[in-house]
């Protein structure tokens, strides 16, 4: 079988890091050091997303390493494509009051090695998921029990209809209706998938 034309600078695979490896020159840390360092609340607004693609990745039983440059999040063993919007009425820092969700990049770039990113946006996944962090006061914020995560899940066809680079939690609700559980995930998502020809929202 012939092999695609490779470009000269490509990445060997490497295998997922285990936490224990050590870090050479630096004495006694290992990459879990650098996990607690860069990644130490899930509060913060980056890390808040990453977590949602792994609840999502989790859900639908993916085996796919997440992919930092891909034109989605999350990619089903059989191919189904995920984009996962994160969002919380509390953050990392003080605030007044509840933040108010709004959800941005549903439209995006997409990128390759030979082209570098492309002209127009477009919606570049299969099924969004919209996962909704639920808590209201810090006391109880429990960002690793999922039953204060709620989760919104909508087709592509029915997020095209939105037509917006960005959209609030009310849209996003009135488009899906209620949300459903971590454990309802997976099948909130085959039963949106555009490709079964028996999408429903």
């Amino acid at each position: 079988m012939e092999q695609p034309d490779r470009l000269p600078l490509t990445p060997l695979p490497v295998s997922p890091l285990r936490g224990d490896e050590p870090i050479s020159g630096v004495p006694d840390a290992t990459v879990v050091d650098f996990w607690r360092f860069a990644m130490p609340d899930l509060r913060m607004n980056n890390t808040r997303g990453l977590f949602a693609e792994f609840l999502v990745h989790q859900a639908v039983g993916s085996h796919a390493p997440r992919v930092e440059w891909a034109s989605h999040d999350v990619q089903t063993d059989d191919g189904l494509r995920i984009e996962v919007k994160a969002g919380a009425y509390l953050q990392a820092w003080e605030q007044r009051t509840p933040s108010r969700i709004r959800f941005s990049g549903i439209r995006a770039r997409t990128w390759s090695p030979d082209d570098g990113y492309s002209e127009a946006k477009s919606y570049n996944a299969d099924v969004y998921v919209f996962a909704v962090q639920t808590a209201r006061e810090h006391v109880v914020y429990e960002p690793l029990d999922t039953a204060q995560w709620d989760f919104y899940v909508l087709p592509r066809p029915a997020v095209a209809e939105l037509d917006s680079d960005s959209v609030s939690l009310g849209a996003v609700r009135a488009a899906a209706g209620p949300p459903v559980s971590f454990a309802a995930l997976n099948d909130r998502i085959r039963a949106a998938d555009p490709r079964s020809g028996t999408t429903s929202g």
